[in-house]
């Protein structure tokens, strides 16, 4: 068990495949439903959770197929996660993905994975992941519920928002230290007053800031 390197990548739209229809899988289904991929899960049985949402009108990106796993079913995949209750199958299913260079967790087995999935906090986009090296889960908990208060909900809109103003911040505001005052004050008042800035506030700070270089 070592350390792993906190890399985000993007899954919106990329097809993952989950093998495995128990709850494991319907756990690890939630989590990529999240972040919005295209998912495939394959599995002779899958629980009601599973079926319900696969047959779920509203739901466009999540699809089942009752089959047992053969390699084929890996063609074309970004991601794949190993979740079946037979650990030498899930095995084989991580030496195949590796073959490929796809990444794969195969669920438990830490030997058998490339990576593995973090603690995390997601609001809006903004993702706070929390990782033990796979260690302990109890740590990994407790760095989630110490930081759920810090990341509110409206943490995200605030993102959001700022990274909407960056080409005017940009127009307006020459040097990059003094945009990121900007930024930081454009921040400050969106966590005291928990909601996103007005237009007024952005023009005041920018105003303000000429001021100050004049």
């Amino acid at each position: 068990i070592m350390a792993y390197f906190p890399m985000f990548i993007e899954l919106k739209d990329s097809p993952c495949l989950i093998v495995g229809g128990g709850k494991i899988a319907e756990r690890k289904l939630h989590v990529l439903m999240d972040f919005e991929a295209d998912i495939t899960i394959l599995a002779p049985e899958f629980t009601e959770e599973i079926i319900r949402i696969s047959e779920d009108s509203e739901v466009t990106n999540v699809k089942i197929i009752k089959n047992e796993y053969n390699n084929s079913y890996l063609d074309k995949m970004k991601l794949v996660i190993a979740a079946t209750d037979d650990e030498k199958l899930n095995s084989v299913i991580a030496t195949d993905c590796k073959e490929r260079n796809i990444q794969v967790n195969a669920v438990d087995q830490i030997d058998d994975c490339t990576f593995i999935f973090p603690s995390y906090l997601k609001k809006g986009d903004v993702v706070a992941a929390f990782s033990s090296g796979g260690n302990s889960p109890v740590i990994t908990q407790y760095l989630k519920q110490q930081n759920n208060d810090i990341l509110t909900d409206n943490i995200g809109d605030i993102a959001a928002f700022l990274g909407a103003i960056r080409q005017l911040v940009k127009q307006k505001v020459e040097g990059e230290s003094n945009r990121k005052k900007v930024y930081q004050e454009l921040l400050k008042i969106g966590l005291d007053n928990d909601r996103v800035p007005t237009s007024e506030e952005v023009t005041d700070i920018i105003i303000n800031m000429s001021k100050e270089r004049q």
